[in-house]
């Protein structure tokens, strides 16, 4: 079993996408796709002749603001690999999404569009690459625009995103004189043709760029081409996979997605390095992924897919052993025994029954209700996966039901809601009264919309004047009651009944940290799982 298990994890890559908004993201996807032959023709988005919605933003509210507000999984072959790709929204708003879907990758794509350079979003995204040490390779796209000189912003990736580069590719020119990619990694040479719908085939092998065909392939650019190389190979260490494997160094490739040029040379090189499926944390130990019993945890819960069917699907992240139709597992949280008689794969929009599953793959389970975020599934064994939290959101507003008839309707799809984990929701005992928070107002609307056209509810939201959520926690019982007492309109608990202190100010957060010294403030929900372990 152990061997056939290695061989399914051996062919296995599983990662995301992540960039800031409009660095090209949904396009690299797309591009990807056609690779591996999942889709014939991009729907180039800037291209009206062709559909106009990528292959991965299926939500109504999506089309309408053309960008993507839920992560969806995408499975293709490449090259004998498995390769199963979580697409992740790149609008800030939906920063705590992507943040989760980084935990169920075991490495990572980051597009940074070569006109604007490194922007903030990107900056935030690393931050939570660089706390579990995911593998990045960066995409440096829209090199057929003109944008930042190459050099500089190698050394402003470095500067920002505190993490040492290595170029695996380099542009020929950029902008309208852009000529195509070098590839350092084989040492090959693809000259650029814009061609936005299909796969460039041409690649011009050169023994050596002191070959005379470069200068008749490349005109005066080529000199540019030798120097540029020369120079790199010497400020650069030689190309060493492990510090990328530890998450120290990130390969850098150059190109431009929406007319797929240095595309490929990314993939063939992600598929060579990337790592496959790895050993994950739990509460209890580490779950290695040739372990012949079937481990996983829910990342993500998504609602009605399909307007047509009221269907709830939670991704299944499998991390062990092999999952398996219409078997029974082990729900830890709830300790109920559950079975799945239509666990789906995905490409997109298009799902199809999986008979087993194996580690790094993606499986979307059809779901009643029973699964919150975080939950894990084994064949028996009481564990936990750690390392999903909740981070504190940025915006609380409160919820407010317009039509009483639909209380129900109103309570039942806030709970769906929040625990697809498009936002946090935060209940005030004294009236029952439902405080959600976010990071930004977009998700406001996707709730409001989401309640009325999914549930049949409509609510409006009132601006709360918090700025910061906080999990507090004390072996000082007397302090905490006390401390409860003068907070109590800003005391709240968390849909797993955590405490959590709603801070009107930086200021006065800060004020209570000094108050109350014997109270510990967390700023992630992640403490309860070590708390937890220490029971």
């Amino acid at each position: 079993m152990s061997a056939h298990i290695q061989d399914q994890i051996d062919r296995r890559r599983t990662f995301a996408i992540i960039s800031h908004p409009d660095a090209g993201k949904t396009t690299l996807t797309e591009k990807f796709l056609l690779f591996g032959g999942a889709i014939q023709t991009a729907g180039a988005v800037k291209n009206n002749k062709i559909t106009k919605s990528a292959a991965s933003d299926f939500m109504e509210i999506e089309r309408q603001r053309g960008i993507s507000v839920a992560t969806s999984v995408m499975a293709f072959h490449y090259r004998d690999i498995l390769i199963n790709l979580l697409d992740t929204p790149g609008h800030r708003d939906f920063a705590e999404d992507t943040y989760r879907t980084l935990t169920a990758v075991d490495s990572v794509i980051l597009v940074i569009d070569c006109v604007k350079g490194v922007e903030p979003q990107t900056e935030r995204l690393m931050e939570v690459c660089r706390m579990r040490n995911t593998p990045v390779i960066v995409f440096i796209n829209k090199m057929d625009l003109e944008g930042r000189d190459p050099t500089d912003l190698l050394d402003e990736v470095e500067a920002k995103l505190n993490i040492q580069v290595r170029p695996l590719s380099w542009p020929i020119s950029q902008g309208h004189t852009f000529q195509g990619v070098y590839n350092l990694y084989n040492k090959s040479l693809r000259l650029f043709q814009a061609d936005k719908t299909k796969v460039a085939k041409e690649v011009v092998a050169i023994d050596s760029l002191d070959d005379e065909d470069l200068d008749g392939l490349v005109g005066e650019h080529a000199d540019t081409l030798r120097e540029d190389v020369e120079l790199i190979e010497g400020v650069y260490d030689a190309w060493d996979p492990q510090p990328y494997l530890e998450g120290k160094l990130a390969p850098v490739f150059f190109g431009s997605a929406v007319n797929n040029f240095g595309v490929q040379e990314m993939l063939d090189t992600f598929v060579d390095i990337a790592p496959n499926p790895k050993p994950r944390e739990t509460s209890s130990r580490m779950v290695a992924p040739d372990e012949s019993k079937f481990t996983g945890f829910i990342f993500k819960i998504h609602a009605n897919i399909d307007p047509k069917h009221r269907d709830r699907i939670a991704f299944l992240r499998v991390c062990s052993g092999s999952f398996q139709r219409n078997t029974f597992y082990q729900h830890t949280r709830i300790s109920k025994k559950l079975k799945f008689a239509n666990p789906a794969a995905f490409l997109a929009q298009e799902k199809s029954v999986v008979e087993e599953a194996w580690p790094g793959d993606v499986v979307g389970l059809y779901d009643t209700g029973n699964f919150k975020i975080g939950d894990t599934l084994t064949e028996g064994e009481e564990l936990q996966f750690r390392g999903i939290p909740s981070f504190s959101p940025e915006i609380f507003k409160e919820l407010v039901n317009k039509d009483p008839m639909k209380s129900k309707q109103l309570e039942k799809g806030i709970q769906q809601l929040t625990d697809e984990g498009v936002a946090q929701l935060f209940i005030r005992e004294a009236g029952n009264r439902k405080i959600v928070g976010t990071v930004g107002e977009l998700q406001f609307e996707v709730i409001q919309y989401r309640l009325e056209h999914e549930y049949g509810a409509k609510c409006e939201f009132q601006p709360k004047p918090y700025s910061k959520a906080c999990w507090i926690e004390s072996d000082h019982e007397e302090k905490l009651a006390e401390f409860r007492r003068i907070k109590a309109q800003d005391i709240v608990h968390d849909k797993d009944g955590l405490e959590v202190y709603l801070a009107p100010s930086e200021f006065m957060l800060q004020m209570e940290i000094q108050n109350f010294p014997e109270i510990t403030f967390h700023f992630t929900s992640e403490f309860k799982t070590a708390q937890e372990d220490a029971n």
